[in-house]
């Protein structure tokens, strides 16, 4: 490791995270390919890790939520989720790398979030799909930020954002937090004479005010309201995602929890009333994850101490568990 906090390989360097990875442990059947679960694939050391393997980093902020007058709780989702993966079993072996957690303890949210994009960028550059474990959904600016350096943007890539969220998200107050990161995506986009290519999915209108819809309109933002996102309209749901990825190259996939019933997510800062069933997510998840095209997964807002059950950790668990072995399935013939 160098004097600036970067682990060095014949690829690229990795930036080092504000706290070191811990094992991952969980249920054990044994040894053999046909007992695997993610505890036994995920390793600590980034030069152990290869092209393709995927990587988690940890985002442990409650500062945007606590900006946004939310439940606070969101710190403590990154521990959540990795507990409530480790133990799922895996269909087919895959290699992991924990790189550990990126920590907002000192309200410097602006700051957590540009650590976070200096750890995703080579990451993503040395061909990791990248799953971020949140925290607030002010992870999301941190994820752009990673992906806005990576070599394929620098190189003319397009990109799409597509959040599976309750909430648009583009509030525009005076300082950052969970309720703004896509508006500050669409300012920076717009400094580098871009338009954001994003898409929400889930959208709930009692939770947004005409104010924001007005916005996502200015922006050109494309939506789906939860209330067209019912089985019964999985036609829409899936003529929306494929029009999504035609328009990108590279996909910023964003899973704020608050998507989900509150019976299904209790454990959020703000549960929906209504929400889009898990059966349609999921479906989304894997529509997503099988496009190839996800470099960055982030999953937001999970706050333990709200959480029924553990039931949201394992929800947001099985989202993560769906796109990345979706992912790694092999490629259907077209």
């Amino acid at each position: 490791m160098s004097t600036d906090g970067t682990v060095t390989s014949a690829a690229t360097a990795t930036v080092a995270a504000d706290v070191a990875p811990g094992p991952w442990t969980g249920r054990d059947d044994g040894p053999g390919d046909d007992n695997l679960r993610w505890h036994h694939v995920v390793g600590l050391d980034p030069r152990d890790a290869g092209p393709g393997d995927v990587a988690f980093v940890g985002f442990r902020s409650d500062e945007g939520v606590r900006r946004n007058k939310g439940r606070q709780g969101a710190a403590d989702g990154p521990r959540a989720l990795r507990g409530a993966l480790a133990s799922m079993a895996l269909p087919a072996p895959v290699r992991a790398l924990d790189v550990g957690d990126i920590e907002v303890a000192d309200g410097d949210l602006e700051g957590g979030q540009h650590r976070l994009g200096r750890v995703l960028t080579p990451l993503v550059d040395r061909g990791h799909p990248v799953v971020v474990l949140g925290g607030g959904h002010e992870v999301a600016y941190g994820t752009y930020l990673g992906l806005s350096g990576t070599r394929a943007l620098r190189e003319g890539a397009r990109l799409g954002v597509l959040n599976l969220d309750a909430h648009f998200d583009l509030r525009d107050d005076v300082r950052p937090s969970s309720g703004t990161p896509f508006l500050q995506m669409a300012q920076s986009e717009e400094r580098h004479g871009r338009r954001l290519n994003y898409w929400v999915l889930g959208v709930s209108q009692p939770s947004n005010t005409t104010r924001l819809f007005r916005t996502a309109d200015r922006l050109g933002v494309r939506y789906l309201l939860d209330t067209e996102c019912g089985l019964p309209d999985l036609q829409r749901v899936d003529a929306f995602i494929e029009e999504f990825l035609a328009s990108c190259d590279v996909v910023h996939l964003s899973i704020d929890l608050d998507v989900l019933p509150a019976g299904t997510a209790p454990g959020v800062s703000a549960p929906a009333a209504y929400g889009v069933q898990m059966e349609v997510v999921e479906h989304v998840c894997a529509a997503v994850a099988a496009s190839r095209k996800p470099a960055v997964c982030d999953v937001a807002e999970l706050n333990p101490d709200l959480d029924a059950d553990h039931r949201t950790a394992r929800a947001g668990a099985r989202l993560i568990h769906r796109v990345l072995t979706t992912r790694s399935a092999p490629a259907q013939p077209a």
